[in-house]
């Protein structure tokens, strides 16, 4: 168990640092490195489900795959001190000029209806398929809601398009409800 711990751990920060990597890049290699970034991850959850067992293996892989991916995460941060423009660099542009009224109203109707929508149809779907008891799978479902929600929100506030998370989200909730009802039927 130890062994599996440290892999997980392990290939956590690997595949958050592949992913890291393809964000420093802006040329094709970076689709690479998202996909093995992506693969690493998602294999060690599954090897880790199928060794385990499935429930205990995936909250195992999640909580220690997030861990390991937290230590990436930290040890790129900047410090303000020494985030100082070298001989050469420019200051970054502003994502956005003064804001406006009406799209400060909108991205709050996508950011909280909308995307708390979108976390509901995955968290129906996640209590809908995962293997175990119904006890469990309802309560993992309640539990990844705010996490899910959360997410979908700062992505929201985070993007300029509107149309595109409109999209995403309406997709989104339509495909989870869709799936969970279509699971619930069988």
């Amino acid at each position: 168990m130890a062994a599996a711990s440290l892999a997980l751990l392990a290939g956590g920060a690997l595949g958050a640092s592949l992913l890291r990597r393809s964000w420093q890049r802006r040329d094709r290699s970076a689709i690479g490195l998202i996909a093995g970034g992506w693969a690493v991850l998602a294999g060690l959850a599954l090897a880790s489900a199928v060794l385990i067992g499935p429930v205990k293996g995936l909250a195992l892989a999640l909580a220690l795959e997030g861990i390991g991916a937290l230590v990436v995460v930290w040890s790129g941060r900047v410090r303000r001190k020494a985030a100082r423009l070298r001989e050469g660099e420019v200051a970054p542009e502003p994502l956005e000029g003064p804001g406006r009224f009406w799209r400060g109203v909108l991205r709050a109707l996508l950011a909280g209806p909308l995307g708390m929508t979108a976390a509901m149809g995955i968290a129906f779907c996640i209590t809908v398929y995962l293997p175990g008891d119904p006890r469990t799978r309802i309560v993992l479902g309640g539990m990844m809601m705010p996490v899910l929600w959360g997410l979908a929100m700062t992505w929201t506030l985070a993007d300029r398009r509107l149309l595109r998370a409109t999209a995403v989200l309406a997709g989104t909730s339509i495909v989870g409800f869709g799936l969970a009802a279509l699971g619930g039927a069988a």
